[in-house]
């Protein structure tokens, strides 16, 4: 049901005439709206404590192949829905005006409806994602998310560019065609990796397969492990995205809305590391702690190598998207230490990351679109004449950091911690992210916000109603789940527990000096 409401929205405001453009945004904006509404009953129904699927349903679908319609969500995925039904309205809200036609009497109609009706898909399909517990069924819903993000991308690209609209169009083109060839190649890895799934365990259901896991009735060979994981990772890697399958990320947020970047990033990336969680550990234990070395590894390199990226871009979205794979460099880390504290923090890393890049990246967006250059140079002294702009813009900057007290704070603190128990070099490593974190924040800030007010921007207006009423939550977010993070790790905690006794890991015991 929590996916069913996005979807009929996505297909009512498609259906909208053409000349109530206003009709279909406000109609968007309601379904997101009930949806929320929706998954907070979900997640006030879960119970932490129950058994580790509930709200299930399972339906016939393909008999003859054994695919069937089966849902269900544990600690991990009730948190992320929720995290993806709360940020939808505002991110249609922060959109408002992004279909709009692209001047008065253009020629060029730009379809207001379709715009965002193609949010609300991607909601549903993402949404989907996280409660499917059969593993082709997700499948669909992992690759199908694909279509209508290729065209928030080529179709509603970033107005603000340097080069003109013709040259836009054209970055624009390259961006979601470079986005979908690299998720296409991975969905196809995987699908084979599915296949040869089914072949071995003779169904699709993920609970019964792991259960013959646990119990042994189904012994997968070695080698066959070791492939199959390989091939729902290396998807999973390039929806993350791990270095060095990251490239297609850098130009989708750049040539994407504001809007559709948060979507990017803070929505449709999130299914890649939950998909770690849910199906690699889960479906192969035994391979993935075969694997961790080498993936932590890739990790601390996208850590390192997308933050030295950062510090040194000159676009605003650019640098957001360098920050981001550098996150995800942390998720994926500690996911992969194999230890209580990591994969929480992981899990914690991503519902904090979605909310701070949501309120960086909207924030931005805001700017942006006042100034309509994407080029940190272009700007200078925004802070003295758009103060609460410039405000919101520092504490979504600081949480990027991890600044303490502020959300990511805690989830990064716990994956270093997790991963310096069992990888101590590694998370020592890491460390050095943090350092970088704090230079292309602060440096971004800066030269946007500080200094002398240059001529373009001597004019330009604080945050409107709207745009406030975009941004106050997610600060507020950010600020309470970071003095106060118990109300998501008591839903998540349980299910790590259980994910880590799927490898059958336990935490490494600290070493104590007996008393003399």
């Amino acid at each position: 049901m929590t996916a069913a409401l996005p979807a009929v929205g996505a297909i009512a405001t498609a259906a909208v005439p053409a000349a109530k453009r206003t009709a279909a945004k406000w109609l968007a904006l309601l379904f997101s709206l009930a949806t929320l509404v929706l998954a907070i009953v979900v997640l006030v129904r879960f119970d932490p404590g129950g058994d580790r699927y509930q709200l299930t349903e399972s339906h016939a679908w393909i008999a003859d192949f054994g695919v069937r319609y089966e849902l269900g969500v544990d600690g991990i995925g009730v948190a992320l829905v929720a995290l993806t039904a709360l940020l939808i309205p505002f991110i249609i809200l922060a959109g408002w005006h992004d279909a709009d036609p692209l001047e008065t009497g253009s020629s060029r109609w730009r379809p207001t409806q379709g715009f965002f009706a193609l949010i609300l898909a991607v909601e549903a399909m993402v949404i989907l994602s996280f409660e499917a517990t059969d593993v082709f069924l997700f499948y669909i819903f992992f690759e199908a998310m694909l279509i209508p993000m290729y065209f928030l991308i080529g179709g509603f690209g970033d107005r603000a560019h340097e080069h003109g609209e013709k040259a836009a169009a054209t970055q624009r083109s390259y961006a979601a065609v470079k986005f979908l060839l690299y998720n296409l190649v991975g969905g196809l890895i995987m699908l084979a990796a599915v296949i040869g799934l089914y072949v071995v365990a003779g169904n699709f259901s993920l609970t019964e397969i792991a259960e013959a896991r646990a119990n042994g009735t189904l012994d997968m060979a070695t080698n066959t492990e070791r492939w199959l994981f390989l091939g729902f990772f290396f998807a999973f890697a390039v929806k993350a995205p791990l270095w060095p399958l990251h490239t297609w990320l850098p130009n989708a947020m750049q040539e994407s809305t504001a809007p559709v970047a948060v979507l990017i990033t803070a929505v449709v990336d999130k299914v890649g590391t939950f998909a770690m969680l849910r199906f690699c550990l889960q479906l192969f234990p035994e391979a993935s702690k075969w694997a961790t070395p080498a993936i932590l590894v890739l990790a601390l390199i996208s850590i390192i190598y997308g933050a030295l990226l950062a510090v040194g871009q000159r676009d605003i979205k650019r640098l957001v998207a360098y920050a981001s794979i550098s996150h995800f460099g942390f998720i994926i880390m500690g996911i992969f230490a194999m230890t209580s504290q990591g994969q929480s923090g992981a899990t914690l890393y991503m519902i904090n990351h979605g909310i701070s890049t949501a309120a960086l990246m909207l924030v931005a967006g805001f700017l942006i679109s006042r100034r309509g250059s994407r080029l940190i140079a272009d700007y200078g002294g925004v802070q003295k004449v758009a103060p609460v702009l410039a405000g919101t813009f520092l504490i979504g900057s600081l949480a990027t950091l991890s600044l303490p007290g502020l959300a990511p704070f805690v989830s990064e603190f716990l994956v270093l911690v997790g991963t310096f128990t069992r990888y101590p070099v590694i998370g020592i490593i890491a460390t050095f992210g943090i350092v970088l974190a704090a230079l292309y924040t602060l440096v971004l800030y800066q030269r946007t916000m500080t200094g002398p007010v240059k001529p373009e921007v001597s004019a330009m207006p604080d945050l409107r109603v709207r745009e406030l009423v975009v941004v106050a939550p997610l600060v507020v977010l950010l600020i309470f789940l970071g003095v106060y993070p118990k109300p998501v790790t008591q839903i998540i905690d349980p299910a790590v527990k259980q994910t880590m006794s799927d490898v059958q890991k336990k935490d490494p015991q600290p070493e104590v000096e007996a008393a003399k």
